[in-house]
């Protein structure tokens, strides 16, 4: 015993990963890992595998217990002190519903994904950190729901999260970024949540998320952002180990790298415009606009990790330059998709204020005025006449990332995007060059797309009217639904404020 604790921690990291493997005797390795090789990367040595974190599983354990239990503290502190009352404004609560439909199931879904890949990964060294990942991301899910079902006690659309994720027409799209990636292959699951997910996209989820739920008072959420945090760093360090090592192995990867990269690039910047809408309207105190948190966590930070890739020949992704210039509209035509379809959505929208467009107007000077002003300013002035603007008609959806078909040309932005392709006999339709490429190179995965609007039409979703349709979701009509103003929830928050008031004077 006395030997090995004086063993350093890479000799200890290497007896209780590398060390425990073994090569079979009665079994041929192909009948083992039987999808390590139909991808075609091809791998010779997996000792050259490196864990910068070296982390067993007995300190793993360790240091997840110490940080369940500061969490919990704060949440029961939240929780004893109605912490739910100190918010910014009601409004706020629906970036919290977004989150917890579209980001809290897709967190067990990385979950399941990373776990399969901990077994079907030759190297003993990347499966130990997979089924490591694995449990973080159960954690993680586990954490946000605890969080967040304190907010479920008082405001609507909280209930049915998971069910609400499998059927809810907006919640297709994250849904089926992680269906893809969990029907890839191993090497490409790491690839596009190990590495474009993780390390080149999520700290544009994370950090403006928590930094908003700070500035609006979510004292809760950002707790569970913080305890995360340390995670999601071995995370991008996996990441970046992970590509780095594939194009170390064999020249042969680079080319089918450098196509998961730019698929899961584009798939993934497809995902984060709900957060660009998240950023520029539902957070009642604004921390930064998408276009800056892109330019800051993209352009910058991605143009160096592309630069320090470079020498194994890996370039920036495909429509990395696309997605750069979609950063001025996409969050003002995501809202705007929202606003016209929150009959159906389980979260309230609005249109924003005076103040908030001259924000708006600021961070935005080359298209808000132009573009966005006129539109949200016209449905204001509907509105004050009644007639108040619902999109009735159900819009065509992209077959790829499953978004309506909103987003506009390149270098137009008052003309709709349309693409499609043939395959066998039948057209798909795309709302970008990036989801054609993406369909075109696996047209037979792609045909299958589970697309709402085409299920609702084949009565596969409860029925052929809205409130059927709103039914099979369980979405409360008029509840979960619809404006902020005159909602349940903004009643009960105009409530306390008064009480808060009285109490005050």
């Amino acid at each position: 015993m006395n030997a090995i604790n004086k063993l350093g921690l890479k000799q200890r990291y290497a007896l209780l990963t590398n060390g425990l493997d073994w090569e079979p005797s009665y079994q041929p390795k192909s009948a083992i890992f039987p999808y390590a090789e139909f991808e075609g990367i091809k791998i010779r040595d997996w000792s050259k595998w490196e864990d910068p974190f070296r982390l067993t599983m007995d300190s793993y354990w360790k240091y997840q217990a110490e940080k369940e239990r500061k969490l919990y503290a704060v949440l029961d502190s939240f929780a004893q002190n109605n912490g739910q009352t100190g918010l910014s404004n009601a409004r706020y609560v629906n970036a919290a519903k977004l989150f917890l439909t579209g980001i809290t199931p897709a967190e067990y879904q990385a979950h399941r994904g990373f776990a399969h890949v901990g077994r079907h990964i030759p190297g003993v060294g990347p499966r130990i950190a997979a089924q490591m990942q694995s449990l973080d991301e159960l954690r993680h899910a586990q954490t946000q729901i605890h969080t967040l079902s304190h907010y479920n006690k008082f405001f609507d659309g909280f209930h049915e999260f998971s069910h609400m994720h499998d059927r809810v027409w907006y919640l297709s799209v994250p849904k089926s970024f992680f269906d893809d990636a969990r029907t890839a292959g191993p090497f490409e699951y790491f690839i596009a949540i190990g590495f474009a997910f993780e390390y080149v996209l999520t700290n544009l989820l994370f950090v403006p998320f928590m930094s908003g739920a700070a500035y609006n008072g979510d004292l809760a959420t950002v707790t569970f952002g913080f305890s995360a945090q340390s995670d999601e760093s071995r995370h991008m360090t996996l990441g970046i180990e992970v590509i780095k090592f594939l194009l170390e192995q064999h020249p042969d990867n680079l080319p089918i790298v450098q196509k998961w990269v730019d698929k899961w690039f584009w798939r993934g910047h497809r995902v984060l415009g709900l957060v660009a809408m998240m950023m520029d309207y539902m957070l009642p105190k604004k921390i930064m606009s998408w276009r800056e948190a892109w330019d800051i966590y993209f352009t910058q930070a991605g143009g160096a990790l592309f630069a320090d890739l470079a020498r194994y020949g890996l370039r920036p992704p495909k429509y990395a330059d696309v997605a750069t210039a979609e950063a001025e509209h996409l969050s003002h035509q995501n809202w705007s998709v929202f606003y016209q379809y929150t009959q159906a959505a389980a979260f309230h929208t609005w249109l924003p204020t005076p103040g908030e467009m001259d924000w708006l107007s600021e961070k935005y000077p080359n298209s808000f005025d132009t573009l966005y002003r006129p539109r949200f300013e016209m449905w204001a002035e509907m509105e004050k006449d009644g007639k108040r603007f619902y999109n009735n008609a159900l819009p065509q959806l992209c077959t790829v990332c499953q978004i309506p078909m909103a987003y506009t040309e390149p270098g137009d932005p008052t003309t709709i995007c349309f693409r499609h392709s043939e395959h066998k006999g039948d057209r798909y339709h795309f709302c970008s060059d990036g989801c054609k490429d993406i369909f075109d190179g696996e047209p037979e995965k792609y045909s299958q797309s589970w697309l709402p609007v085409h299920q609702i039409f084949q009565g596969n979703c409860g029925g052929a009217s809205m409130e059927e349709v709103l039914a099979w979701y369980r979405l409360n009509p008029g509840a979960d639904n619809m404006d902020q103003a005159g909602s349940p929830d903004q009643a009960m928050w105009d409530q306390w404020m008064r009480m808060r008031d009285r109490v005050a004077g």
